[in-house]
């Protein structure tokens, strides 16, 4: 028989009084994959992350990490799971050492082999000279990598993170990004990340579009931009309203209307470009056009952007 998948969620469900956070969820994370979920905050992110986490039920459906139930066989599944939250876990009061100690002992780990396991976390994650330090006094990529640390001490076959990258500065996202490609590369753990940051998405093997609580497409991040139609242009004017009304008129290109532009997608971005600006020289503030990005397949998708927060689903 194969080996079941990573993870899986069938036409998972979740309510919070009259309002759905999830809506018939269903995905398939495969064994040794990096797979993220994107969506804007409020899209129902964090509550697929509790679930899969087995910290909450969900209302309907199924969730299964590497086979087991995340309901009824909660054990066996927090056995082969490391959970990274957005908001530091980590005790700022103890030392990087005394953090990773602690929470092995959770597992039943002890002694020398708990220390060697400890020691080789805070080399991998170039903390050794930090182990005893007290959290507190760690810089924000510092402290993520050590809640990272803890996350993998116990040897899980499957690791969750839900926004991993909060807080960070771009710098210290490039390198937890680098961080968990080593890590699927040189231990074959399933990765599974929430996010909101595009490069976090792009460096992902496939990713999941999720808004209101549904998922939108599944694919990878380069089947997803193909998804656009074209070169992607931004119009900023004082009224984008009207003037997307006249550049459909005009030129029969249909706007969509993005965080107070007017966005168009077009085969040839550049003619398209100075068209605009020869027909539109006094209501044009400005132009760009480029290469589809994620965002962009995320706005075809859903119809706006990613900044925008969704005001029928929850966390």
């Amino acid at each position: 028989m194969n080996a079941p998948d990573a993870v899986e969620t069938v036409r998972l469900t979740h309510r919070y009084g009259e309002r759905e956070a999830l809506r018939g969820v269903s995905l398939t994370v495969r064994r040794g994959e990096v797979f993220g979920i994107l969506g804007p905050n409020g899209g129902g992110k964090s509550t697929l992350f509790r679930i899969l986490s087995t910290l909450q039920a969900p209302s309907e459906g199924e969730a299964r990490i590497m086979g087991h139930d995340v309901v009824r066989e909660a054990s066996a599944v927090r056995r082969r799971l490391g959970v990274v939250f957005q908001h530091p876990s980590l005790d700022a009061k103890l030392t990087v050492l005394e953090n990773l100690c602690n929470h092995g002992a959770l597992y039943g780990w002890s002694g020398a082999t708990l220390r060697a396991r400890a020691a080789e976390l805070l080399e991998r994650f170039r903390l050794t000279d930090r182990r005893d330090e007290l959290v507190e006094r760690l810089s924000g990529g510092l402290a993520r990598r050590a809640e990272l640390a803890k996350g993998l001490l116990p040897k899980p076959e499957v690791i969750l993170l839900d926004e991993p990258s909060t807080g960070l500065d771009p710098g210290a996202r490039r390198d937890l990004i680098e961080h968990l490609l080593a890590l699927r590369a040189s231990d074959g753990v399933t990765v599974l990340l929430t996010t909101h940051y595009l490069e976090e998405a792009e460096r992902c093997d496939r990713v999941a579009v999720i808004d209101r609580g549904q998922v939108i497409a599944i694919d990878t991040p380069e089947a997803l931009k193909a998804r656009v139609g074209g070169d992607v242009v931004t119009v900023r004017g004082a009224d984008p309203q009207l003037l997307g009304e006249r550049i459909r008129e005009r030129f029969g290109v249909t706007p969509m209307y993005v965080d107070g532009t007017v966005r168009l997608e077009h085969a040839r971005g550049h003619e398209l470009v100075h068209s605009l600006v020869d027909a539109f020289a006094d209501q044009v503030s400005s132009v760009t056009f480029g290469r589809p990005t994620l965002e962009d397949a995320f706005v075809r998708l859903t119809g706006h952007g990613l900044d925008d927060t969704p005001g029928d689903a929850a966390a």
